[in-house]
């Protein structure tokens, strides 16, 4: 236990210093010098470790140990190397970690295994430089298309053509076969919310990705001046917003988990105080796990939102910029990481997770799960993100024995 926890914390504290951010946290975008020394720092320790280790035509990193019996069967974990700005030290970049150590010990302890063991370090997830997510694990699938790449610059306009050349990597060579070897795929990711915490469970076994709508809705009333109209003649659009925002949420507590709601941002109009505001936009971001749930739901709340703006004269415009379905991880797969937590006596639960993740791209085209570990907080992309050690080990001794039942029997 003691060099699992020294090991852990090593490498933790390792990577999170590469980019380590002078105003707090850990930047590291794809594509820049951080990144870079990231992915080759990785590389290092996967060498050191024997493993075989290359990188696909984008950048991301593979760190494999060759199976003895089923060479045509890959068992693969791994996560995000990239942050967001001022991000924390453990998401994405722990699953990467986690994933090294665990096949690393692996193969201390056990030897060859009968299938492929192999670590996966994806180039991309956050979409924190550039507005793409998923790089990474979207062209592992042949799913990027880089003609939509063509014109796409960052914050500080370099295009992201260029700074993939300068980061010694190119478009993927569609001429190339994708991979059909991977028999599971195992994520090892901080929750990111307060369950596990508030419950003093040290793990959980994630049993399927939430769905997500996304809306842009804008509201029309009537501007005019706050002290010559009277209530009854007025089309306050944030009146109306109002009305919208408690009766949505009280219909979403209502129903309750796993159903969450959010009215994120605001930006009524003029925005002054001696106007009565007549136009309000705001977003509107719902997920469930159950598909028709999540689209019942949600045509409800479109409805009353028309309702309520007809019976006041203002016009909606309800603008649906992203439907993303929720994504099921593979049963086998969601047993054998129970199975293991039961065999291990670890203090666990099964849940979903609400946050996007780049198991929700592999899960549709290969067995797919997850481990979550606590978040203290269920602080997360800030500088204070963090988990307690004793946590980290636990799952890292979840994973290394999940990837064992995979791998070797």
């Amino acid at each position: 236990m003691d060099k699992i926890f020294q090991d852990v914390a090593d490498n933790v504290a390792w990577l999170s210093g590469i980019g380590a951010d002078p105003t707090g946290g850990t930047t590291r975008l794809l594509y820049s010098d951080y990144w870079v020394e990231a992915q080759q720092g990785v590389k290092k320790k996967m060498d050191d470790a024997g493993f075989t280790t290359y990188f696909d035509d984008i950048g991301n990193l593979f760190g494999r140990v060759e199976g003895s019996t089923y060479k045509d069967e890959t068992i693969m974990s791994g996560s995000h190397i990239d942050t967001v700005v001022n991000g924390g030290k453990l998401d994405g970049q722990f699953g990467v970690l986690a994933a090294y150590l665990a096949i690393k010990y692996l193969k201390e302890k056990h030897g060859q295994p009968l299938r492929n063991l192999e670590v996966i370090s994806m180039a991309e997830e956050e979409g924190s430089r550039f507005p793409y997510v998923f790089w990474g694990s979207k062209n592992f699938f042949g799913l990027a298309n880089k003609d939509e790449m063509a014109d796409v610059a960052d914050f500080e306009g370099v295009k992201f053509v260029d700074a993939m050349h300068g980061a010694g990597f190119d478009f993927r060579d569609e001429t190339k076969p994708l991979r059909d070897d991977i028999k599971a795929f195992v994520e090892i990711h901080i929750e990111q919310g307060k369950v596990l915490e508030n419950e003093g469970k040290a793990v959980a076994v994630v049993n399927s990705i939430a769905g997500q709508r996304r809306y842009t809705i804008v509201l029309n009333g009537e501007s005019n001046h706050a002290g010559t109209t009277p209530m009854s003649y007025r089309k306050d659009t944030v009146y109306a917003f109002s009305k919208i925002v408690t009766q949505s949420i009280d219909k979403a507590k209502k129903i309750g988990d796993p159903l969450v709601l959010t009215f994120g941002k605001v930006e009524p109009k003029p925005n002054t105080v001696n106007v009565v505001p007549g136009e309000t936009l705001f977003t509107m971001d719902c997920r469930h796990t159950d598909e028709a749930e999540l689209h019942s739901f949600t045509a409800e709340i479109e409805q009353d939102m028309k309702t309520i703006c007809a019976e006041m004269g203002i016009d909606i415009s309800i603008d649906l910029w992203m439907d993303e379905a929720p994504v099921p991880m593979d049963p086998h797969i969601v047993s054998v990481l129970e199975g293991v937590c039961k065999k291990e006596g670890l203090n666990y639960r099964v849940m979903h997770s609400g946050a996007g993740h780049d198991s929700q791209i592999f899960a549709p085209r290969v067995p797919t799960a997850m481990f979550f570990v606590p978040s203290i907080g269920g602080i997360s992309h800030n500088p204070a993100e963090d988990t307690k050690t004793e946590d980290l080990v636990e799952g890292v001794k979840a994973l290394t024995e999940a990837l064992y039942e995979l791998a070797y029997k």
